[in-house]
């Protein structure tokens, strides 16, 4: 009995460190969870908060005299001549239109094309940094490769000028130019899985005389579309948050983008405060594509980010 009794006391202690070690984890998600998606239900909590309640019940976590009128304002279902006419107009309200869905479009345009033409030629000169033998390649690689150092603020200024140069200010291919060929990670991220792939699938069809643009058409780029789907989805969302670029060369309306759109809506109330529940509506509405894009291709960005090595 006391032989049972000392095990069992011994092995209390280590059942306890163990249950201690496998819950601090799950609570550390747990707080890190909470962290990364508090901030989109305030957004949303606030998108369906009455504009005259925003203010009023700030320590409340949950929408205030729910509604959806903001959503219908920002998605031009409401006109505000007509919330004027019956009196609902706050002096937090903004009495600004904002043209969502033409604002939607040139997002989509942008992000589009960007995301094509950036995924094309991304994998094109990956290709020929990994397969194509050349003078200095890895040199020049290296040299490409160090401007992932620069920060895309320093470029802001000669982009600018070169773009305005051109005549481009106020123009869909002034939004786009910089960014539309590569970047410096598209070609890392696309160039590690074609030094993965099998050489012989390449030398046989050397072999049946294909060239080296149907090596790279029919052989390889068959074997990688999990990472260009990736590349493409990174792409696509960092496109379509881009904010400060599209503000210096895109503020004309028929090519602003939403998320300039949704600044300046933001300055356009007449009282100085701004409308926080219309602008939070047209943000909730702004997320959606990047949130159905992770739902549906979360899964392909972790798998090629950790087949990459790529932290």
């Amino acid at each position: 009995m006391t032989t049972s009794r000392q095990a069992a006391s011994i092995q209390l202690p280590n059942l306890m460190r163990v249950h201690r070690g496998r819950i601090l984890p799950y609570l550390a998600l747990l707080i890190l969870l909470f962290i990364t998606l508090f901030p989109f239900w305030w957004v949303l909590r606030t998108a369906l908060t009455s504009p005259a309640s925003v203010f009023s019940h700030t320590s409340s976590l949950m929408p205030v005299n729910p509604t959806t009128q903001n959503f219908e304002r920002v998605l031009g279902l409401i006109d505000t001549k007509d919330l004027i006419g019956e009196g609902v107009v706050t002096s937090y309200m903004s009495t600004a239109t904002l043209d969502f869905w033409v604002f939607l479009r040139n997002s989509f345009i942008v992000s589009g094309t960007i995301t094509l033409g950036q995924t094309f030629f991304s994998s094109l000169a990956a290709y020929a940094f990994a397969r194509i033998k050349f003078p200095l390649r890895d040199k020049i690689f290296f040299i490409y490769l160090t401007g992932l150092m620069i920060p895309s603020i320093v470029m802001f200024i000669p982009n600018f000028v070169f773009i305005r140069q051109l005549g481009w200010i106020g123009t869909y291919q002034g939004i786009i130019a910089p960014t539309f060929l590569m970047t410096p990670f598209a070609v890392f991220f696309m160039r590690q899985f074609f030094l993965g792939l099998n050489k012989d699938l390449e030398e046989a069809a050397t072999i049946d005389g294909a060239s080296r643009l149907g090596l790279f058409w029919r052989i390889a780029l068959p074997l990688v579309k999990g990472p260009i789907l990736t590349l493409a989805i990174l792409t696509f969302i960092g496109s379509w948050n881009e904010y400060l670029w599209p503000l210096l060369v895109g503020r004309d309306e028929d090519v602003r983008v939403l998320t300039v759109a949704l600044g300046i809506f933001r300055e356009q109330t007449p009282q100085g405060s701004p409308d926080w529940a219309g602008l939070m509506a047209g943000t909730a509405v702004s997320i959606v594509p990047a949130i159905v894009i992770f739902v549906f291709f979360g899964r392909k960005v972790v798998d090629s980010i950790q087949f990459s090595g790529f932290k």
